[in-house]
């Protein structure tokens, strides 16, 4: 019994049902349906050009290829597992609509190409897409940042108070984090912007195809110069999917701080109601959930670079059907990292400040600190000297439950007489982020400049 496969006339029978079905990936490939049936129709065109097909022989296949996108569009294309993959099935539709003449479309063609090309296309797209969603969130922590220059806030090392800082300098650190998420991306899309299509199944053809053609149609900016290379490759996904889960690094730790701020110890925030979720036993909570979520996600996007890492270490070339597990794990990191990166611009911009809650954690801790060693610094007293005299007075302070802006100035004027009452303004919280001038610093006119700045990146 000879098997009814595209690619079968070697083969004398046919495998079972259910191996079909472990070999075919039409059940997640057909996402690419629609970049398959383009690269088919810049490859027909070029076939016309070239003259390796006829005029009419070239319409017959582009008319039926756009009647498949029509349907596609419709969602009345059926795929089945016996056709293995999205370019067998096309290819198997388009015969059904035209007849034999559909098998010339695959000239000068092999699914090692057809497949390389595809995935280029989607990964290109959805680059594209990402990169478009993190400037909106970008955006979205830049307005929210300039509403909250002087904002004061705790900042912390090792989550306890370290020094007070402006709640603004602390989202544009987030949108510096985003910023080298959109580099690495760009840089991603270099490698995906290459056209594999006539490389063939891995020696290229003898036919006179145009590939520098094919690949000005479907707007690539290169082509593969080596054909081995070409279907075998598979940089531009790792790139992805590893830029994909640093996203998630800053998303996820984003997410851990908008979970403890909000809680009820902090209350430094107010997560909007459209973006937390309710207790089905508790009347009173009100869950982080979506935050949550994105902070968990993270870990499958994690797995899935690690899982197409497994894939292609030992791969020998050219092309070898392990790498059929290329495109799930994309497709999933496209799944999870675009709206989660929605949510999180959602978050941020519907989130409500609690300004006096956060201000008030910097006024009865000892986060000014610091303020007290380099004021004695400025007295002429060494820093180290100054610092231990300092962590003196805060263990004092800690026994007494007492302040450093609580100690009298009599106080202060035994450790050095040279203080005065001016020590109690450097003491302050606002002071102290207002008196920070080195670039790229919490000080308010620092932050301004890189609110400035920011904006001017997004333009």
């Amino acid at each position: 019994m000879s098997t009814k496969k595209l690619w079968g006339g070697r083969f004398e029978e046919s495998a079972a049902a259910w191996i079909d079905h472990f070999g075919a990936s039409i059940s997640f490939d057909k996402l690419m349906a629609n970049e398959d049936i383009e690269g088919s129709l810049a490859h027909v065109k070029m076939l016309n050009e070239t003259g390796i097909l006829t005029e009419q022989e070239a319409t017959e296949i582009e008319n039926g290829l756009l009647s498949l996108k029509d349907n596609l569009s419709a969602g009345k294309l059926e795929f089945s597992d016996q056709n293995e993959d999205i370019h067998m099935n096309i290819e198997s539709l388009l015969t059904k609509k035209i007849g034999p003449v559909a098998g010339k479309l695959h000239t000068a063609r092999s699914r090692n190409d057809q497949v390389a090309t595809d995935f280029h296309l989607y990964v290109k797209k959805r680059t594209t897409a990402v990169i478009s969603e993190l400037k909106k969130l970008q955006k979205a922590l830049v307005e929210k940042a300039e509403a909250n220059v002087e904002t004061i806030m705790p900042g912390y090392t090792h989550m306890q108070h370290a020094q007070p800082i402006s709640y603004a300098h602390y989202l544009l650190a987030y949108f510096e984090m985003f910023k080298r998420d959109v580099e690495r991306f760009e840089f991603n899309q270099k490698h995906t912007d290459v056209s594999p299509l006539g490389s063939c199944a891995l020696a290229g053809t003898t036919w006179p195809i145009d590939r520098f053609f094919t690949a000005k149609e479907l707007g690539f900016a290169d082509v593969y110069a080596n054909s081995l290379d070409a279907v075998s490759d598979r940089d531009f996904a790792l790139e992805f999917l590893s830029n994909a889960s640093i996203l998630m690094v800053h998303l996820s730790r984003l997410c851990e701080e908008l979970i403890y701020w909000c809680s009820y110890e902090f209350s430094y925030i107010e997560m909007s109601d459209e973006y937390s979720t309710g207790s089905s036993i508790m009347p009173q909570k009100k869950n982080p959930d979506m935050a949550e979520l994105i902070r968990g996600k993270s870990g499958r996007v994690f797995g899935n670079l690690m899982g197409l890492l497994t894939v292609m270490k030992g791969l020998p070339l050219a092309y070898n059907k392990d790498m059929q597990e290329d495109k799930e794990g994309i497709f999933d990191a496209v799944k999870t990292i675009i709206p989660s990166i929605k949510i999180m611009t959602g978050m941020i911009e519907t989130l409500t400040v609690n300004k006096e809650k956060m201000q008030k954690a910097t006024e009865d801790d000892f986060s000014n600190a610091t303020e007290l060693a380099d004021y004695l610094a400025g007295k002429g007293i060494p820093f180290r000297q100054a610092h231990a005299i300092v962590g003196s007075l805060v263990l004092q302070g800690i026994k007494s439950h007492a302040c450093l802006q609580d100690i009298p100035l009599e106080e202060y004027q035994k450790i050095d007489p040279e203080i005065g009452e001016d020590v109690y303004y450097d003491l302050q919280s606002k002071a102290a982020i207002e008196r920070r001038k080195s670039y790229g610093s919490t000080g308010f006119e620092q932050v301004r400049h890189q609110i400035k700045q920011a904006k001017k990146s997004l333009n």
